[in-house]
């Protein structure tokens, strides 16, 4: 009854106690609302909370507009926004940087989901909602070549092609299967057929095989669709039905059975495996993979064991890139899948790709896939040395994306080169230097056989150089504890350590190579005679130009030889202002001309005063 109370109360609540009870008494407003409030209300929640992503303003409002049993949508019952929202009493609420709706806090979804009674049936009760949506006459009439997105008008129909037959499966009643026949009956011909299609690609940008499909040119079918989402009642009903072709491809890239494969649905495969006629082993259109492909790619184990029981399915056989089954599960960390390929006698585990020549144990290792790589280092057939097309062996992938845990393992075989380069030179060490894997680092190091200072053939750098480069402040003070590296040795460019750290502006690096003796602070590379000075003024590395001002054996007016500027001019005639000044108090040559235009800092003012650019005095 006092604002101290109160105000005790919201600090109590900011902190999750006593939300519950805000809730149910918020919910027992809510519920006892006047009208058709009250329902429009719990509508709203149920969308927000089961719903498969977020949805947008305008997918709920017309969600919330469609009847069931209805033809067609009538945009008169299509709802307003601000009346959806005040039905709810605060607990719903626009988000403002995505216009998606939600719930006003995650402890709502708690406390919604601990009331199973609040919302029966919310799967099915979507699913209807979809499917009728799909079925209107003003949304069968659209032609699928017609609409690369689907229109602005019929909001909903994007969400209701992806998720219906999600919503279907979780909440299957005799309604909600027939509305799903009634859009099958029609489906090759529908709109949301193709879009169904291509957001499973959408989804998967880096996806091995991911293809840019013509519009038009892809879809799924009715069966297709329904192994897809794995809706078991609908498959038997559907392959019950006349004229089933339970291995055709058509425009899916695929049967039905490689889309219940690569999507784990169990059951689904079961019931096409029975089918007569069905080919197990048929490969996909586009990257040549079987289901037993897709299967091990994505970890589905049950589906695996089902498919390896037909006797028509190889377990090694490859696709368009010489990858098989064993391939993808190492590469995609699927270790059970893995150990059950294994014990199939027809399996290669040391068979390369056609592709990378890259074998099981290189993708595993790429991966960072420790139990796939300890199950292939216990076969024979396997060799933990063995280098792809491009000179890497596996120790070099694991090095190079900073698994510790792999590297450990492939450095206890004796087998197995800790300083094998590949074909640009690089090593394991100079490709986790580069990349900033301290770890990595340290184990390469502790070995004998490691050169520490052993530069790559394309660029000649050396490990001390790549991470000076990229900034790899701990790695290059790694690297100069080791007697063997060299921290002035220059690349093909004659760029040093030092050169690289000036130019990319890390401080710290720039300051640790200068305590080393043996470093030149002005040694110019061989392209363009570009000292480390002269690229951190271009690059307006302020600290930087300081620091190597404060040494004496630099020269803060050597120019280039390209065009002749001093770090002055180019700094100048780029508006680095801060640089100019620094470079003036420690009594920079203001008077040198470069020599391709022969400006000196004072033609040079000139010339931006007269093109409206701002030039300080005290420059001159």
């Amino acid at each position: 009854m006092t604002i101290g109370l109160r105000r005790e109360k919201l600090e109590e609540m900011a902190r999750g106690n006593g939300l519950s009870d805000a809730y149910t008494a918020t919910l027992a407003r809510l519920e006892g609302q006047k009208g058709n409030k009250a329902a429009v209300g719990l509508k709203v929640l149920k969308w927000v909370l089961y719903s498969e992503r977020p949805l947008r303003a305008e997918e709920l409002c017309h969600a919330l507009a469609v009847e069931m049993g209805s033809q067609d949508l009538n945009p008169k019952n299509i709802p307003v926004l601000r009346t959806l929202l005040s039905s709810c009493l605060g607990l719903a609420t626009v988000e403002a940087s995505s216009s998606t709706i939600r719930l006003v806090h995650f402890t709502l979804q708690e406390h919604l989901l601990s009331s199973p009674t609040l919302f029966p049936s919310p799967h099915s009760t979507i699913a209807g909602v979809c499917l009728t949506y799909l079925n209107f006459g003003c949304i069968r009439d659209l032609q699928p070549d017609d609409f690369p997105e689907p229109p602005p008008t019929m909001s909903l129909l994007e969400y209701a092609s992806f998720y219906w037959g999600k919503h279907a499966r979780m909440g299957m009643t005799k309604g909600v299967k027939i509305l799903a026949l009634k859009l099958l009956d029609r489906f090759d011909d529908h709109l949301s057929a193709q879009l169904l299609f291509r957001h499973y690609y959408d989804q998967r940008p880096s996806e091995q095989y991911r293809r840019t499909f013509p519009l038009g040119q892809y879809r799924f079918s009715a069966l297709h669709a329904v192994s897809f989402f794995g809706i078991v009642e609908i498959v038997a009903t559907l392959l019950e039905g006349k004229g089933c072709d339970v291995n055709a491809t058509a425009r899916a890239q695929g049967s039905a059975l490689t889309w219940a494969a690569r999507e784990g649905h169990e059951e689904v495969v079961k019931m096409l495996l029975e089918q007569e006629g069905v080919n197990p082993d048929q490969a996909d259109k586009g990257h040549c993979q079987t289901p037993l492909s897709w299967a091990a790619m994505n970890g589905h184990g049950g589906v695996v064991k089902s498919l390896l029981e037909q006797k028509e399915v190889n377990p090694d056989r490859a696709d368009k890139d010489g990858r098989t089954p064993i391939s993808w599960a190492a590469g995609s960390g699927h270790d059970g899948v893995v150990k059950i390929l294994l014990e199939q006698v027809e399996v290669n585990p040391g068979q390369p790709d056609t592709v990378y020549g890259r074998r099981l144990l290189s993708w595993a290792a790429e991966g960072g896939h420790g139990g796939a790589v300890k199950l292939l280092l216990e076969r024979v057939e396997v060799n933990p040395d063995h280098a792809d097309r491009y000179g890497q062996t596996p120790i070099s992938s694991a090095a190079s994306r900073g698994h510790e845990g792999v590297v450990k393992m492939l450095l206890e075989r004796e087998e197995v080169n800790p300083d094998q380069p590949d074909i640009y030179g690089g090593t394991p060490l100079s490709r986790a230097a580069e990349m900033g894997h301290e770890g990595v680092v340290e184990m390469l190091l502790e070995r004998v056989e490691v050169n520490p200072d052993r530069p790559d053939t394309m660029y000649s750098r050396t490990p001390i150089s790549h991470a000076a480069m990229r900034g790899h402040a701990r790695i290059v003070k790694l690297l100069l504890e080791q007697k063997e590296v060299n921290p002035d040795r220059a690349d093909k460019e004659g760029r040093t350590p030092i050169s690289w750290a000036a130019e990319r502006g890390h401080e710290g690096i720039v300051k640790v190579l200068l305590e080393q003796e043996e470093v030149n602070p002005d040694r110019p590379d061989t392209m363009y005679s570009r000292t480390p000075i002269w690229w951190a003024a271009a690059r307006r590395h302020e600290g930087i130009v300081k620091m190597l001002l404060e040494r004496e054996d630099v020269d803060p007016n050597r120019a280039d030889t390209k065009f002749g500027e001093t770090p002055i001019l180019w700094a100048a005639a780029r508006g680095h202002e801060g640089v100019v000044k620094i470079l003036l108090e420690r009594k920079a040559n203001t008077d040198q001309a470069d020599t391709d235009y022969g400006r000196t800092l004072l033609s040079l003012a000139t010339q931006r005063r007269n093109s409206g650019l701002i030039f300080p005095d005290e420059w001159v």
